[in-house]
């Protein structure tokens, strides 16, 4: 355990948070995503749903701000247009998080390739459909 980092962030998954560098993207994925097949590095985080999950990303890593955006998500029925109640939570956590940022919705042939491409996929017990999230990782300056 440490003093402000979540528990559900364990020592592989810090390691993999700390490993990627400005503009890597992780992906966060459902339970019925297939994650192993897809990911150039995996991480598991079996019994946590993907809101609890990029809550505790967003503590410790910054998104990049040198970019039109830096959230992105997958869309109801892979269609832009449509949301769930899934996508309304990722939304409002977003909000709560990172203020001022707004979630890109994707198409599935958006959001597809960007999760392959990803430095990690973060795989899930989520069992909300369409429930996938990529998150770009951005820097921290000097102190002062």
């Amino acid at each position: 355990m440490l003093i402000g980092i979540p528990p559900l962030l364990g020592p592989d998954f810090l390691a993999t948070l700390r490993a990627m560098g400005h503009g890597d993207e992780i992906a966060i994925v459902d339970g019925n995503y297939p994650a192993a097949e897809h990911a150039r590095r995996l991480v598991r985080a079996d019994g946590h749903g993907v809101l609890a999950v990029v809550e505790a990303v967003l503590t410790v890593m910054p998104l990049d701000r040198a970019v039109p955006a830096a959230l992105f998500r997958a869309s109801l029925n892979n269609d832009p247009a449509q949301a769930g109640e899934i996508h309304r939570q990722i939304d409002a956590l977003f909000a709560r998080m990172a203020p001022g940022m707004a979630a890109v919705p994707l198409a599935g042939e958006a959001l597809y390739p960007r999760i392959r491409a990803a430095h990690a996929v973060v795989a899930t017990s989520e069992t909300a459909l369409f429930a996938n999230v990529i998150l770009r990782k951005g820097v921290i300056g000097p102190a002062g």
